[in-house]
């Protein structure tokens, strides 16, 4: 089997270093297979756009290697729990397991990984609804207080404007910067001739 190693520290300075996890990941990685390659970033784990990690996904979904360890989910991605979940959905998708060190659970190969994942994907769900939720009763909240929660509307008299200023030569930039809107929106008013 061809192991590929993950491993990631937040920071380059503060003393943090890869080399703490790769050590025993490395182990590890041996008893599994052949180690395939390691990958290492030293940023944080909570954006997608990590060097290391999108050359491991990429060679992941070209099935150079069948299994990839990490010391920690957290290590892995701490993008949250969906994102996280849908790294780990598309390597199995892809055919590529994971394991991870620290957190046996977590393991692809085990007997209870589709039940880990789907219990983690749930509680994803349920943060999902959370997050619904707590948006609806901030905008019902609003709505309440008199706050107008639509796109607002320009009055006639401010599209006239508009068309008055650029008749006069004036560009779309410095209508806009005099009139408080963005270019696009004076472009759009001039369109509704």
């Amino acid at each position: 089997m061809r192991v590929a190693i993950y491993a990631r520290v937040s920071t380059k300075d503060k003393g943090q270093d890869t080399e703490n996890q790769l050590y025993q990941l490395r182990e590890f990685a041996e008893r599994h297979g052949a180690i395939y390659k390691i990958f290492t970033d030293q940023e944080s784990g909570g954006k997608a756009d990590r060097t290391e990690f999108k050359h491991l996904l990429l060679e992941a979904y070209q099935h150079k290697f069948d299994l990839v360890v990490f010391w920690r989910l957290d290590r892995f991605s701490c993008e949250g729990a969906l994102a996280t979940l849908r790294y780990l959905k598309e390597l199995k998708d892809h055919g590529v397991n994971y394991k991870s060190f620290t957190e046996p659970y977590l393991d692809s190969l085990g007997p209870f990984g589709d039940v880990i994942v789907s219990m983690l994907a749930t509680i994803a769900a349920q943060d999902l609804i959370k997050i619904s939720e707590n948006t609806k009763a901030a905008l019902a909240k609003k709505k309440a207080a008199g706050v107008q929660l639509s796109a607002p509307t320009k009055s006639a008299e401010t599209v006239a404007q508009v068309r008055r200023l650029k008749a006069s030569g004036a560009s779309n930039q410095a209508i806009a910067r005099a009139l408080k809107m963005s270019p696009s929106t004076v472009a759009k008013y001039l369109a509704k001739t």
